[in-house]
C-alpha cells in the first residue's frame, strides 16, 4: 500500500489517498474540501479512483465528497448510521449554519466488518467506532495503517458534544475496537492536533491521557 496525504478544507481535515501500487487504484478517505486540489493530485499521480470513504458524516470531512463523486463517477461510502443521522433536519441545520451544504445520500452503506478492496493488494476493514458520531468508523488495512477520523487523535480523542456524540461510547469504541490492534499500528488521524502528524498505538497507550486515564486506569 502507498499513502498520500493532503490537508484540505476550512477546518484542515487530513484527506488520505490509499493507493494499490500494483494497479494504481485509489480510495479517497475524507475529502473535506479543496476537491479541485484532490482531483489534481489524483491526476498528477495517474491514479484510478475507486471509492470515496467517509470516517463519519460531519461536513468538514465530506464537503468535497459529492462533487468528486459526480466528477469521477465513483461511489461514496459511509456508515449507515451517519448517512441517516446527518440528513435529518436538526443535524443538517447545524452544518448549514456553519456554511456547509447538506449531505447527500451515500451510495454504499457501511457496516462493521465490511471489507473494501482497493486494487489487488489493499483491503480496508471497516471498524464501527461510534461516539464522536453514531456512524463513526475507522479503516484498517490489516497490516500497518489505521485511519481513525475524529475518533482518535495523536494525544487526544474526538469531541462528543456535537449531535449524536457520546463520550463514554467513544471510549468504549477505542477500548474494544482500536486497542486490541497490534502496538505497531500507525494511527492516521483526521486532524493534525498532536505533537506529531502520526503516531503508533503503542505510543498512544503510553502518552494519550484519555487512553491512559479513562480506559487503562493508570
Amino acid at each position: 500500500m502507498k499513502l498520500d496525504v493532503l490537508t484540505v478544507g476550512a477546518l484542515a481535515v487530513r484527506c488520505y489517498l490509499v493507493i494499490c501500487p500494483e494497479t494504481k487504484e485509489v480510495a479517497i478517505i475524507d475529502p473535506g474540501g479543496d476537491e479541485g486540489r484532490i482531483l489534481q493530485r489524483i491526476r498528477e499521480l495517474d491514479l484510478i479512483p475507486k471509492y470515496i470513504l467517509a470516517t463519519h458524516g460531519h461536513a468538514d470531512h465530506v464537503a468535497g465528497a459529492w462533487w468528486l463523486r459526480r466528477k469521477l463517477e465513483i461511489p461514496v461510502a459511509m456508515h449507515e448510521a451517519d448517512d441517516r443521522f446527518f440528513r435529518e433536519p436538526d443535524a443538517a441545520a447545524i452544518f448549514s449554519a456553519w456554511g456547509f451544504e447538506p449531505n447527500e445520500p451515500a451510495d454504499i452503506l457501511l457496516k462493521d466488518g465490511d471489507i473494501i478492496p482497493v486494487g489487488e493488494t489493499v483491503k480496508l476493514l471497516v471498524l464501527h467506532t461510534p461516539g464522536h458520531s453514531p456512524g463513526s468508523v475507522c479503516f484498517y488495512d490489516g497490516e500497518k495503517y489505521l485511519f481513525t477520523g475524529d475518533t482518535l487523535f495523536v494525544g487526544g480523542v474526538g469531541r462528543a458534544d456535537l449531535p449524536g456524540g457520546d463520550f463514554e461510547q467513544m471510549l468504549h469504541s477505542i477500548k474494544t475496537k482500536i486497542l486490541p490492534l497490534p502496538d505497531e499500528t500507525i494511527i492516521c488521524p483526521g486532524h493534525d492536533y498532536g505533537d506529531q502528524p502520526f503516531s503508533t498505538l503503542a505510543r498512544e497507550k503510553q502518552t494519550n491521557p484519555y487512553i491512559v486515564e479513562f480506559i487503562l486506569g493508570r
